[in-house]
């Protein structure tokens, strides 16, 4: 059947130092009953805003699935004020790895939602904070999708591209910085990776120039390394995040199947 556009129900929960985080809950057809299993979808930038619209071949998930998807703008998102905007900066990074794990428990509360089986995927950024999930609240998730992700802000900032580091400097913070740099580095995924339990897929194109695929490579291995299901797709042809026609289809039947197996098995 064709997909058709499901309009969003504007949510929000409670972080900390008090703050209101908000996002967007797409519901799958009234035909899905009970709790339904959860695809956390993050933005990247991290200066981008999820706003409510038409989600493309997302609507699979929604319409022939029956898993809903929210999509938050954690702290660092625009269009919220500057306040908002720069409240993850530098070493205030940690403020937006706990706005998502306190989306995971708003999740818990929800009685249409099941909070026991939970996706979180993003591309970019988005990537990044799926890594945070996987590695920092690996007991609230069933899997993971990350999509052209940072494993580790340091070594991406030292192997970006050189006309980038400034620009993301003044986002992530200046890894020449001793203090700074040590803040990055016991909060990157690669530090904690050893949390890491559950199935993980990576996807990630050969010559990105923003987010280099040696922080594909040193996240899986070490996945890998803990006897974790860890899949790996790369886009030898690809930059950042995939744009041919079939390596994208490629990535969403494979991103389906994942889903499948790891999300849905067992329903």
């Amino acid at each position: 059947p064709a997909s058709t556009p499901s309009e969003p129900d504007p949510v929000k929960w409670a972080s900390t130092e008090s703050a209101q985080v908000s996002g967007f809950l797409y519901k799958p057809p009234q035909r899905f009953t009970g709790r339904r299993p959860v695809i956390v979808y993050i933005h990247g930038g991290p200066r981008a805003q999820s706003r409510p619209g038409f989600i493309g071949r997302n609507n699979y998930f929604l319409n022939e699935l029956g898993v809903p998807m929210i999509y938050p703008n954690v702290r660092g998102s625009s269009g919220f004020g500057k306040t908002f905007l720069k409240a993850d900066d530098g070493v205030n990074r940690h403020r937006s790895y706990q706005d998502l794990g306190a989306l995971l428990d708003w999740i818990k509360t929800r009685p249409d939602l099941d909070g026991d089986r939970i996706l979180v995927t993003g591309g970019s950024y988005g990537g990044h904070m799926t890594l945070v999930a996987a590695t920092q609240y690996n007991d609230r998730i069933r899997a993971s999708v990350a999509v052209a992700a940072i494993s580790s802000l340091v070594s991406n900032l030292e192997h970006t591209e050189s006309y980038r580091r400034d620009l993301r400097r003044a986002e992530y913070g200046d890894e020449r910085d001793p203090k700074t740099r040590q803040y990055m580095n016991e909060l990157s995924p690669m530090a904690l990776v050893g949390n890491i339990k559950k199935p993980m897929f990576v996807i990630h194109g050969e010559n990105d120039p923003r987010v280099p695929v040696s922080e594909a490579h040193q996240i899986v291995d070490a996945a890998r390394a803990n006897k974790v299901p860890v899949w790996l797709l790369l886009g030898k042809n690809e930059g950042h995040g995939f744009a041919r026609k079939s390596n994208v289809d490629f990535q969403f039947y494979s991103t389906i199947q994942f889903v499948r197996q790891y999300l849905l098995a067992g329903q």
